[in-house]
C-alpha cells in the first residue's frame, strides 16, 4: 500500500532514528524506512556502547560541536527515559614518553572543546583508576560513559511511532524516482511518496546517494573491527575504559579496553578492510562490495599511504598472539587465555577520491534531500545533537 509523508528517513540506525525524532519535534510528519527485521542492526548495535566525550575532535568541526553538545543531550534522553547508563569516565593511556606530544595534543583539543575536569596523571595516579594498567602519562577524561544504543534505538522508534510517525522494518529502498510533486520512493516492502528526503543509511549512504541522483564524490569503504572478551574471572583487571594514545595519522583509536554497560569487558577492535559492508563473519564476501573497493582509485591511494599500519592490523586479525600482544601494552597481565572472540563491527568509512580518509561528517543538501555521507564514531554519541542540525537545516531548506 502507498503511503505520503512530508519527510522520509532512510535507514533506522541511531542517526536515522535520532533524526526522525529531532524532526517530529519540530512538527514534520515522518517516516522511517528500514531494510532490516529490527532497528540498529549494523553500525550502531555492533559497537562499544562509549559515550564519548568530545576530547579527540577538532575544534569547530562537525564532530566536536556535534559530539559535546550531542553527548549531554544522550545523557539527558537516557535519564528521562531510563536508560542503564553510567558516566564513568576513562583514562588515555601513554606508555612511553614519545606519545606525550600526541597525549599533549588531545589534552589541548579536549579544553578547547569545553571539557572540564579533565587532568593529567603520572603513572602512579593511573594506576588510582585502573589498579592493572601500565604507563608513563595519562589523562583522566571524566565526561566519557556507556550505555546500550540498541536500546536507545528502541526508545526513539517507540517515540516516533507514538507521536504518529512511522518506522517501516524489511522496507529496503531499490529504486527513488523524483516526481514534480515529491519523491517516489519504491522499496521492498511496497511504495512511498514523500515530499522530502534525508538519508541516514549508514554503510549504504554513498550507493543510496547515487540512487537518488547525488554524486557523493566519495566512497564507503567498510572496516572491520574485531573484538575479544575478556572472561568474567579476569574483570577485575580492568575497571572502566583504558584507552591508547592514538595515531594521529590514522582515524581509529587503536586497541582499547572497555567495560559495556552489562557488566562484560571488551577488548579491541583492530580495523582491518572488511570485503562485505553488511558482512560480520570471518571471512564474508560480497563480490559487488569487493569489486566497489577494488574499482577506486582513491582506495590504492590511501592503501599506498597506509600499507604499513594496515599489515599490522591484519597480522592481528589472524593471530590472537599479536591481538593480545597489543593489549598488553596497555594491561600486561593480560594473557591469551583471558580472552575469547566475539562479534565484530564494521564502519562505515568514507574516503575522499585522494586517498584521504574523510575526517568530519559529510552532510550535504540537494534540492528536496539532506544525505549523510560521513557518520562514523562518534555518531552514535552525537547522535540526537546531528539530529537537531538536520531538522534545523531542512527547516531553512525544505520550507
Amino acid at each position: 500500500m502507498e503511503t505520503k509523508r512530508d519527510i522520509t528517513v532512510i535507514g533506522g540506525g541511531i542517526v536515522g532514528l535520532a533524526t526522525a525524532y529531532a524532526l517530529q519535534q519540530a512538527g514534520r510528519q515522518v517516516m522511517v524506512l528500514e531494510a532490516e527485521a529490527e532497528v540498529a542492526a549494523h553500525q550502531t548495535g555492533h559497537n562499544s556502547g562509549v559515550i564519548h566525550s568530545g576530547l579527540y575532535y577538532k575544534p569547530g568541526s562537525l564532530k566536536a560541536a556535534n559530539c559535546t553538545s550531542g553527548r549531554e543531550a544522550m545523557y539527558r534522553f537516557c535519564a528521562e527515559n531510563n536508560i542503564s547508563h553510567d558516566r564513568c569516565g576513562k583514562i588515555v593511556v601513554a606508555v612511553d614518553e614519545l606519545e606525550i606530544p600526541a597525549l599533549d595534543e588531545l589534552e589541548r583539543r579536549g579544553r578547547a572543546n569545553g571539557l572540564e575536569g579533565i587532568k593529567r596523571l603520572s603513572s602512579a595516579e593511573l594506576t588510582e583508576y585502573e589498579p592493572h594498567v601500565a604507563g608513563v602519562d595519562g589523562l583522566w577524561v571524566p565526561q566519557t560513559g556507556i550505555v546500550d544504543f540498541i536500546e536507545v534505538c528502541k526508545v526513539l522508534a517507540q517515540k516516533v511511532t507514538e507521536r504518529g510517525g512511522e518506522v517501516l522494518l524489511n522496507s529496503r529502498v531499490v529504486k527513488v524516482v523524483h516526481e514534480t510533486d515529491g519523491i517516489r520512493l519504491v522499496t521492498s516492502g511496497g511504495e512511498h511518496t514523500t515530499t522530502y528526503l534525508v538519508n541516514c543509511c549508514g554503510l549504504q549512504c554513498d550507493r543510496v546517494a547515487r540512487m537518488c541522483g547525488v554524486d557523493p564524490q566519495l566512497r564507503i569503504v567498510p572496516f572491520k573491527g574485531e573484538y575479544y572478551e575478556l572472561r568474567p574471572k579476569k574483570h577485575d583487571l580492568v575497571n572502566n575504559l583504558i584507552y591508547p594514545v592514538p595515531d594521529p595519522q590514522f582515524p581509529f583509536l587503536g586497541v582499547h579496553f572497555t567495560r559495556m554497560i552489562d557488566g562484560s569487558r571488551e577488548a579491541g577492535p583492530n580495523a582491518v578492510l572488511a570485503f562485505k559492508r553488511e558482512g560480520y563473519r570471518k571471512f564474508s564476501f560480497s563480490l559487488k562490495d569487493s569489486m566497489s573497493i577494488a574499482s577506486y582509485g582513491g582506495f590504492w591511494k590511501m592503501a599506498s599511504k597506509h600499507w604499513k599500519m594496515s599489515l599490522g592490523e591484519f597480522h592481528r586479525s589472524f593471530s590472537k598472539k599479536a591481538f593480545v600482544k597489543a593489549l598488553q601494552r596497555l594491561v600486561p597481565e593480560i594473557q591469551e587465555a583471558d580472552v575469547l572472540p566475539c562479534e565484530p563491527g564494521i564502519r562505515a568509512q568514507a574516503l575522499e577520491p585522494d586517498g584521504n580518509l574523510a575526517d568530519d561528517f559529510r552532510i550535504i543538501q540537494q534540492g528536496r534531500m539532506v544525505h549523510v555521507l560521513n557518520a562514523p564514531s562518534p555518531a552514535a554519541t552525537a547522535s540526537l545533537g546531528i539530529g537537531r542540525h538536520i531538522a534545523d537545516l531542512a527547516g531553512t531548506q525544505f520550507g
